[in-house]
């Protein structure tokens, strides 16, 4: 496929030249699907003309979806690649294909960029970022949270959260500038960690993740109340009682499904506010927390899950230690 949206070329740019600053000579890995396809095509022609070898794959002309696996091939590919391109629309119970992708990124230590539900509005927005300002607050914001016992977040929808921090655990950033020592979501813009223990309530007035979030969208008008103690999901409430039945059942999958495996502060000062995508939304300055699997690799977490699943709110007020961060989801420091 050759012809896309020209609107598209700035977030292309910047992906691959400010987030994964793709040389000459790069051998790159491209996985997209016949939803992302017209996205893939802005990112090809920015590769080729910095002059790095590339190969597709559209995952539907390889195997049925969802994916019960990563298609060998793909992963074949991979293992020559210094940079590999993930712009795929999820689907129900491909969690452990795309597992299966990001060990491969792991063990070659590859600049993966991970666009899971890309979409326009996301390229014309997050994408479109100044990734060296994310980049700069970021580090600034890290300086702060790896030195902090705990981590407390409040909002107006009426979250109170307390994450107490484990110093054994390793805070990341994922500011959308890549490297080979921890691939990154695009857009970019976030810091994390795994908490030690996080109890309080969480009311997700924005989006749920993984495939859930296309299905529900905004949570604005019916927000889905989260009650943690010790470090897990304890009850789930929600006027949809479809959601609120569905979320249950993703975070009760394993025994760990319903554990928090990450604490996370957005960080991409080109994202204003919730649009129904979890890729983009959970990059908005605030809060967001994940339940299962704790990307052990990075943090240093011992435990795992097979399930992952992001929690986001909306307009935040955080305090490290003493320290208050942001006020209302403007960031103080």
């Amino acid at each position: 496929m050759s012809g896309f949206d020209p609107e598209l070329s700035q977030g292309a740019r910047n992906a691959v030249r400010a987030c994964l600053r793709v040389q000459a000579g790069e051998k790159t890995t491209v996985i997209t699907d016949r939803a992302s396809r017209e996205i893939a095509a802005a990112l090809e022609v920015e590769l080729e003309q910095v002059g790095a070898p590339h190969r597709t794959f559209v995952l539907e002309e390889l195997a049925e979806r969802p994916l019960t696996d990563m298609p060998a091939v793909v992963l074949e590919d991979m293992e020559t690649s210094r940079v590999s391109i993930f712009a795929v629309v999820a689907q129900q119970n491909e969690l452990r294909s795309r597992m299966q992708m990001t060990d491969v990124v792991n063990r070659q230590r590859i600049r993966h960029a991970h666009m899971v539900n890309i979409e326009k509005r996301i390229m014309l927005e997050g994408m479109r970022a100044d990734y060296q300002a994310v980049d700069e607050l970021s580090i600034r914001l890290l300086e702060i949270v790896r030195g902090a016992r705990t981590v407390r977040a409040v909002n107006a929808a009426g979250t109170d959260i307390a994450a107490a921090m484990n110093p054994g655990y390793k805070w990341l950033k994922t500011s959308g500038i890549i490297d080979p020592n921890t691939w990154g979501n695009l857009p970019g813009g976030e810091v994390w960690t795994t908490p030690g223990e996080v109890n309080g309530t969480f009311v997700v007035d924005g989006v749920v993740g993984d495939y859930l979030c296309a299905k529900y969208g905004d949570l604005r008008e019916t927000p889905l109340t989260l009650v943690i103690e010790g470090n897990r999901l304890k009850s789930a409430a929600c006027a949809n009682k479809a959601l609120e039945e569905e979320f249950w059942r993703y975070t009760h999958t394993d025994e760990n499904s319903d554990r928090v495996g990450e604490f996370a502060i957005g960080t991409n000062l080109g994202v204003r506010d919730v649009i129904g995508n979890i890729l983009q939304d959970e990059k908005i300055p605030g809060v967001h927390i994940a339940f299962g699997n704790p990307y052990g690799g990075h943090t240093g977490a011992k435990w795992y899950s097979a399930t992952h699943i992001d929690v986001v709110g909306r307009r935040f007020s955080i305090w490290a230690d003493e320290r208050q961060l942001m006020k209302d989801g403007e960031f103080l420091i």
